[in-house]
Order: structure tokens, then C-alpha cells, then sequence
């Protein structure tokens, strides 16, 4: 009964860590499309007969740190997959700052785009860009929680095998590049030598 309650656990813990990765890496990557969407349309007229020039301008061009920002939290999701124990709480860390770092930035910037619309009389450039601004704010929000809810639980999910791990020194057993450094065969008895 407690093989089966502990297998069942390990298949919760399992569940948790995927649904963690998927829910950082999709608000990560939404943060991030949204900040590269046009925010703002900047118009600057000129004399006659020369046509005005038009400028375009995206979230990360208004607000630098909202890419930047996404890009940790997106490297954050693969993160959770590799890192366990510390490791797993220092990137719940970093999740929880990026996250936040982006709902706070977005937000500010979507006050910023409310000001802009109320100076032209509610344009459509500046609907947009508070779209995109929202979608930034909830997107970082999203990534914070995942933060929060790794440095409670992460501790329980499972990490990489150890087969990823590097071996470590003094460990026993044998090491396979220094085995093919020395010709040697590492699959097979450790006594063959390798030709050619």
C-alpha cells in the first residue's frame, strides 16, 4: 500500500513539475510576443509638400526590461526541469523576481499608454499598446506565481537522472573520457585496447 501511495506521489510530483514548466514557459513566451507588438505610433508632421513621418515603436523599444525580463523566465521554465534541491529554490527565485519585475514594468507602462490616450482623445495606438501592456502584467504575473509555488513545493518534484550529472571526482567507477584518452574501450571489460 505504501509502494503504491509513494509511486502515486511521485506521479503527483511529476504532474506539478510539467505543469509548472508548461504554464512559466507560456507566459514567458506570450510576455514576450506581446512585447515586440507595436505599442505606439509616434506621427511627426512636416512642412508642405513633404509627407510626415510615421514612426513605429514595440513594447521592448518603450520598455527595454520587458524582453529581457521574459527571456530570464522562459530560461526559467527549462531551469525548473534541470536544477533540484538549491538549485530548484534559486531559480524559484529568479522566477518570482523576473515575474514580477515584468507585471510591475508592463504596468507602468500601461499607465504611461493611458496618459497618451487621454492626450489624443483615446486613439487606437494607445488602446492597443494597454492591451499588450496588460498582457505583459498578467503574463509576469503568471511567472511570479510559478516562482512562489517552486519555492514551496519544488523541493518535491523530481529532477534530471543522474545519468545527466557530471561524475565527480573520487566517486568510484570508471570515467569514460579518460578510458578514450587512453584507448581504451569503456564499454566493454576496461582490458581491450581500441584500434586505428
Amino acid at each position: 500500500m505504501s509502494e503504491r501511495s509513494d509511486r502515486i506521489d511521485r506521479h503527483g510530483a511529476r504532474r506539478q513539475l510539467t505543469l509548472a514548466v508548461v504554464i512559466c514557459a507560456a507566459a514567458a513566451a506570450l510576455a514576450l510576443f506581446a512585447a515586440s507588438r507595436t505599442w505606439r505610433i509616434e506621427v511627426r508632421p512636416r512642412p508642405e509638400p513633404l509627407p510626415a513621418v510615421t514612426t513605429t515603436r514595440s513594447g521592448g523599444d518603450l520598455v527595454p526590461a520587458l524582453p529581457a525580463l521574459a527571456l530570464v523566465a522562459l530560461a526559467g521554465a527549462g531551469g525548473l526541469v534541470a536544477a533540484r534541491g538549491r538549485g530548484r529554490r534559486v531559480v524559484g527565485g529568479v522566477l518570482l523576481g523576473s515575474g514580477s519585475g515584468m507585471a510591475i514594468a508592463a504596468a507602468a507602462s500601461a499607465g504611461v499608454a493611458a496618459t497618451d490616450a487621454a492626450a489624443v482623445n483615446g486613439g487606437p495606438g494607445s488602446a492597443i499598446a494597454m492591451v499588450w501592456a496588460a498582457t505583459c502584467a498578467i503574463s509576469g504575473a503568471i511567472v511570479a506565481g510559478v516562482g512562489v509555488v517552486t519555492l514551496r513545493r519544488g523541493r518535491t518534484w523530481p529532477g534530471l537522472g543522474r545519468g545527466y550529472e557530471a561524475p565527480r571526482p573520487g566517486a568510484g567507477g570508471p570515467d569514460m573520457w579518460e578510458a578514450l584518452d587512453k584507448r581504451i574501450d569503456p564499454t566493454g571489460d576496461n582490458t581491450s585496447r581500441m584500434t586505428g
